[in-house]
């Protein structure tokens, strides 16, 4: 894991955030994002990042070592994930920033929270609800929290090491 290199965008990203706000007062809309959180992901998981359709990467260590994932990051967690339907891709990571309560037109860029969803189990519990699979799914909230990585841990066998944490609150809102 490159330490220096997140402590570096974290602060940078926190000056990033003072400057967009004074953009997005002038222009009234958010900006957006690019694939920074993808690197960020990267560094934190140990994901290979291998850009194609559906699938950003792989996992190349830990209890998810050779799994599919595609990585998304949300400015604020508002319940909805943008789902591909391929067996290609077997789990989502989601970073998100607070969950949707204020309004405004600046979304601050940080992470919150981080979700690991089973992308095959989703797509079928999803189903059986009679919910569309595609851009900005609606994803019920008790799934999002049996999701959950950090800060609180519900996945069973999926345990973040303290210098994860450590990464993951530098980014914190």
């Amino acid at each position: 894991m490159d330490e220096g290199g997140l402590k570096s965008i974290a602060l940078l990203l926190q000056e990033r955030n003072r400057i967009e706000a004074r953009i997005a007062d002038i222009v009234g809309r958010p900006l957006a994002h690019g694939h920074l959180s993808d690197w960020i992901a990267a560094q934190v998981f140990d994901i290979e990042l291998e850009p194609s359709r559906a699938v950003d990467g792989w996992f190349r260590s830990g209890p998810l070592a050779g799994r599919t994932v595609n990585v998304q990051h949300y400015a604020r967690h508002e319940g909805l994930l943008d789902m591909a339907d391929t067996d290609e891709l077997e789990y989502y990571l989601v970073m998100t920033g607070p969950r949707a309560a204020r309004s405004g037109a600046h979304r601050p860029w940080s992470i919150d929270h981080v979700y690991l969803f089973d992308a095959f189990e989703l797509t079928q519990t999803l189903r059986a609800y009679m919910r569309r699979i595609g851009v900005a799914t609606s994803v019920r909230a008790e799934q999002w929290q049996a999701a959950e990585i950090h800060p609180r841990a519900a996945v069973e066998g999926f345990k973040l090491t303290p210098r994860q944490t450590a990464a993951l609150d530098g980014f914190r809102s």
